[in-house]
């Protein structure tokens, strides 16, 4: 099967493979959660529009501040990007024809982005026989030479997280070997903000954190993230941003998001109260099942050979699955799936239940 490296737009999916879509369809394969957007965007909405008329602030203002603000450092140390995904087209640039430490299997946007700018990929495989644990000392001696060492923590597909005392042995060898540890916490979110290793940036100035506004404030449409790191960093960053790269609803409504703890604390409780449950029942029908801790999962069939079948017989009934295929090391053999309404993941367990009982 030939198929796209992400998730979501799930009619382009149905299209690529010949499917014939079902009048109803539930999309687990993208990991933004189902709740909507913080309610003052639709309050605010009339507002809002008049923005549309003006540029937008070339610095991303009112969000940049806000930003600085939330996480207690400079504005110097904030540049913010059309998502996270064109700073990692920013962080590319900077290690053109370099050496860069991957850990796979990883989101494909750090291997695509780097590869376009020749950089050499030196690729450290994650194993289900060690639960897809990081291999801190392995990574340590592996980034000697190299430019930078990317880290996804919440890790994504497997949703786990890597300790704050495990980053900072990274961090130490890092900084010795003159590598930059690249920390990418858009799910961080998911499990609070005491994950997140921004209070380290003075100690390691070769520290750079990629944060996404998508997944918590479920506003994927607007394309909005930011990299915090030391000054010079951000300034060498930002040299090869567009101009006006963020628009003017994305930097007014992400900068409102930063006050709302209460939608906060209520998207992280149903996720985590949905991820528990669906945990346990895959547990319960054989499956294999990585320890996340935030808004997805990823899970192996009973039988992985099964693994084809059973994806396009979910997608015939209008359950659609972030199949793994683009994940080196997982290789079409897991699913991830994202945490979504009670009632979703309940057709979804139902569906599971039955293939597998037929199956």
């Amino acid at each position: 099967m030939n198929l796209p490296d992400h998730g979501a737009n799930p009619m382009r999916l149905y299209k690529q493979l010949g499917v014939e879509a079902p009048s109803e369809i539930i999309d687990f394969s993208e990991n933004v959660h189902p709740f909507g957007p913080p309610s003052f965007i639709e309050e605010s909405w009339l507002d809002l529009r008049e923005l549309i008329s003006r540029y937008p602030d070339p610095d991303a203002e009112p969000f940049r501040s806000a930003a600085a603000a939330f996480h207690e450092v400079s504005v110097g140390h904030i540049a913010a990007g059309n998502g996270a995904a064109e700073i990692f087209t920013w962080l590319a640039r900077r290690y053109r024809e370099k050496r860069v430490v991957l850990i796979e299997p990883a989101f494909s946007e750090y291997r695509k982005t780097l590869e376009a700018e020749g950089a050499e990929i030196n690729a450290v495989q994650l194993k289900v026989e060690t639960g897809w644990r990081l291999p801190v000392a392995e990574l340590a001696n592996a980034v000697e030479g190299c430019a930078a060492i990317y880290i996804c923590n919440p890790h994504n597909p497997t949703g786990l997280m890597v300790s704050k005392k495990d980053l900072v042995v990274l961090a130490d060898a890092c900084q010795k070997a003159d590598c930059e540890l690249v920390v990418d916490e858009a799910f961080i979110d998911f499990t609070g903000e005491e994950n997140s290793v921004v209070s380290y940036l003075t100690r390691f100035s070769n520290l750079i954190i990629v944060r996404s506004m998508t997944k918590m404030y479920a506003i994927p449409g607007l394309r909005l993230g930011y990299v915090i790191s030391a000054p010079p960093i951000i300034e060498a960053l930002k040299s090869g941003a567009a101009h006006w790269n963020v628009n003017a609803l994305s930097a007014s409504i992400g900068a409102r998001c930063f006050s709302e703890h209460e939608y906060r604390d209520r998207i992280i409780q149903t996720a985590k109260k949905e991820r528990a449950q669906m945990t346990g029942f895959l547990i319960a029908h054989g499956c294999a099942v990585t320890d996340s801790e935030v808004n997805f999962l990823s899970f192996q069939l009973p039988v992985p050979k099964q693994s084809d079948k059973f994806f396009m017989d979910m997608l015939k009934n209008g359950i659609v699955l972030r199949q793994t295929k683009s994940f080196r090391g997982m290789d079409g053999q897991w699913f991830r799936i994202g945490m979504k309404s009670a009632d979703a993941m309940k057709k979804l367990r139902e569906e599971i239940a039955k293939w597998l009982e037929e199956a």
